[in-house]
């Protein structure tokens, strides 16, 4: 095994050169928890240095995606490293067919609203479809939008050696981002389908190559999906230095990821064998669905007493007679 670095040189080397530090700099606080949300416990916020130092302890990294407030308060009270807005909303969310209906506007509207319920952890957002690959002047462009009015700390974009041109751009000019390499959502149509990647010899040398290229171009992290286990980990333990973020790539990365509605139990469609449910908020919500519609239907919901405003009589009656006569009392 190779011992670990605490920085790759070309990251390390750009950083200095640039003059930036190692730290957030969003703002120091955030709404306080709404009613009946519990306290936040003090943490120290996340930083592209704290989770290099998770990688470099064995300590594992959690990473999950947030799409709206409510969302990123869960993630900021239940002690999330990472919050992702993913281009999954545009499944989970807006109910399109693909991530590839995704555009720039509703990323960036989802961005900033996660961005105000976060305090501690990194957040990143997803670079849609379309957004980076015509040019490296749009992707800059895309890239700060997200940062500058979405308030994201990094972006994360999907692709292998053909992107590093994209990514030492972004990173040269102090745009953190997280590589995704292995299965590229954003590719499926190409790629015949969600399909699982690197199972033979010359496409995991593939995955290899990409993963060692964008740690090159000064990617911070990166998430490998859908590949197996072995070769993730052996990407973390001797290819590359930063840390690797799982998700259906076994439990030799750094870090794991998942879908906020498929750990949640929110999403009816297609469950991937890597999903684990971690709640059962859907039927929760559907039974709460039900039982307020038959309430009200059965005229239970609202009581008068407890979820009434009442008025005293003196002032119904003088109400009345400001309505005029032959108005009848109720």
């Amino acid at each position: 095994m190779l011992a670990p670095r605490l920085f790759t040189t070309s990251l390390v080397n750009r950083v200095h050169h640039l003059g930036l530090r190692w730290m957030s700099v969003r703002p120091p606080a955030a709404s306080p928890p709404s009613e009946g949300e519990p306290p936040v416990v003090s943490r120290k916020k996340v930083s592209i240095q704290r989770l290099q130092q998770l990688r470099n302890q064995g300590t594992p990294i959690t990473m999950l995606t947030a799409y709206d407030y409510f969302t990123a308060r869960q993630c900021e009270t239940g002690d999330v490293d990472i919050c992702l807005v993913g281009d999954s909303l545009a499944q989970v969310c807006l109910g399109y067919d693909s991530t590839t209906r995704l555009t720039m506007p509703e990323m960036l509207h989802h961005v900033k609203a996660v961005s105000r319920g976060l305090k501690t952890p990194f957040l990143v957002a997803d670079m849609p479809f379309g957004s980076y690959h015509s040019s490296v002047g749009d992707a800059i462009r895309n890239a700060v939008q997200l940062m500058q009015e979405g308030g994201a700390e990094g972006v994360k974009l999907e692709g292998g050696e053909e992107i590093v041109p994209i990514v030492k751009a972004l990173t040269t000019i102090g745009i953190p981002v997280m590589a995704h390499i292995g299965l590229l959502p954003q590719r499926h149509a190409a790629l015949s389908g969600y399909r699982v990647q690197g199972r033979d010899a010359h496409t995991a040398h593939r995955v290899v190559r990409s993963a060692e290229a964008l740690q090159d171009a000064g990617a911070f992290a990166m998430v490998l999906e859908a590949i197996p286990h072995a070769l993730a980990s052996y990407i973390t333990a001797r290819k590359v230095d930063i840390p690797t973020i799982g998700i259906g790539a076994g439990g030799g990365t750094s870090g794991q990821v998942l879908v906020w509605d498929d750990a949640m139990g929110t999403w009816e469609g297609h469950k991937a064998k890597f999903v684990r449910r971690f709640a059962d908020v859907g039927r929760i919500s559907r039974e709460g669905v039900s039982a307020y519609a038959e309430a009200v239907r059965a005229h239970k919901f609202p009581d008068a007493e407890k979820e009434g405003y009442g008025m005293t009589e003196e002032e119904w009656s003088r109400f009345m007679e400001l309505e005029g006569p032959g108005i009848s009392g109720a």
